[in-house]
């Protein structure tokens, strides 16, 4: 066995109504000031009342930054961080999707008073360091598992997705409550829990890092997922399978930290870029067309993981691979997402550039089990057009 590393966030609190468990946090700390990082939608829909309702029990001064958007671009970030030092916030608390626990993750870092790094600074593997403040993670969705990995992604210039990644970024807590979840709409629901299954699978395939500890994590992530998408697109309010999904969301996202993702997500982040689609979305999109290409080199994990999936599916591992990608196609059908590109209003036009932004994605194709080039984006870029 190749010797490998395992991180990950050091204090995971699950369960419905596992929000109240932040009081303790919040003792635990002694914040003088705390800062909710969340966005629009959460304020509009009255989502954090609750964790609201918990500082204020706790007589806890608090601020509340709500700006962030949906792939947060550079100046968000700084803006960010701006509202973070201008009001002496000594706790981050991150609050809703992806991008705003992405977003709650630099802010802790460059808003820390001893702090002299720069946004600029931190882009890369392993260039983001210490002092960071305190930081809890509360996500809303079941998707990204941002909540316990050391990433977060910036949109830098006008499309390119870079991504910041160190231990550093790791959260002191989590806390999963699908209490927040519930009331997300379908759409939302569904392109997050493909992006989940997602960064299971390619974790599982991940060509440099994969190690047992991983592939566990994977493969109990993608068991859950699989099991409780379909439960809570028919029922959203079917709190049990709400909970399955966020705790299958965290085991990807712990498989992915150490075992990281690969073409899938190189393909996705380009279409993002351009076209503000949700990252769940265009995972969904290459999704099954990078598994086709991946296939000669992945099979037998492919194949590995439809026996998990279902232990009584028979045949050669060719044969397995094929159900395996078959059985994923059947979630993207019942997913109610688009799936087709000129549906999207992506021009045909700009499928080579999208194929030439995926290839700048090279901290994400090293891990892919088979090497992908230009011609080979191009080539799954057209299949999923029309």
């Amino acid at each position: 066995m190749s010797q490998f590393q395992f991180q990950t966030v050091s204090n995971i609190i699950s369960g419905i109504g596992s929000i109240q468990e932040l009081k303790s946090l919040l003792r635990d700390f002694s914040p003088k000031r705390v800062l909710l990082v969340t966005d629009p939608g959460m304020i509009q829909r009255q989502q954090h009342l609750p964790i609201l309702e918990i500082l204020e029990n706790a007589k806890q001064d608090y601020v509340i930054y709500s700006n962030v958007q949906a792939d947060p671009a550079e100046h968000i970030v700084l803006d960010a961080v701006a509202f973070a030092k201008s009001n002496h916030a000594d706790l981050v608390l991150g609050f809703g999707g992806g991008s705003s626990l992405d977003v709650a993750k630099v802010i802790a870092i460059l808003a820390h008073p001893q702090q002299t790094q720069t946004l600029q600074d931190l882009y890369g593997v392993g260039n983001a360091k210490k002092p960071r403040l305190p930081l809890i993670l509360v996500p809303t969705t079941a998707g990204t598992g941002s909540e316990v990995t050391p990433i977060s992604i910036v949109t830098t210039g006008e499309t390119v997705k870079t991504g910041i990644v160190s231990p550093v970024l790791y959260a002191d807590a989590a806390i999963l409550d699908a209490s927040f979840t519930q009331n997300l709409p379908a759409e939302i629901t569904a392109a997050t829990g493909i992006d989940a299954m997602v960064h299971a699978i390619e974790a599982y395939t991940s060509k440099i890092k994969k190690n047992p500890y991983a592939d566990m994590l994977a493969k109990q992530a993608l068991r859950l997922l699989n099991k409780n998408l379909p439960l809570v697109l028919m029922d959203g309010q079917n709190l049990e399978a709400r909970q399955n999904m966020l705790v299958g969301s965290m085991l990807a996202g712990q498989a992915f930290a150490n075992a990281p993702v690969g073409a899938v997500h190189a393909l996705a982040y380009p279409l993002g870029g351009h076209f503000h689609l949700s990252h769940g979305h265009t995972n969904a999109l290459v999704l099954i067309e990078v598994l086709k290409f991946n296939a000669p080199e992945a099979k037998a994990h492919y194949a590995e993981l439809m026996q998990w999936l279902d232990p009584y599916s028979t045949g050669c591992t060719s044969g397995l691979c094929d159900l395996f990608i078959d059985h994923m196609q059947n979630h993207l059908d019942q997913s109610g997402l688009t799936l087709k590109l000129q549906q999207l209003n992506v021009p045909r036009q700009m499928l080579d550039e999208l194929a030439d932004d995926a290839m700048l994605q090279t901290r994400l194709l090293q891990n892919n089990p088979r090497v992908l080039q230009q011609h080979d984006a191009l080539q799954i870029y057209n299949a999923i057009y029309a």
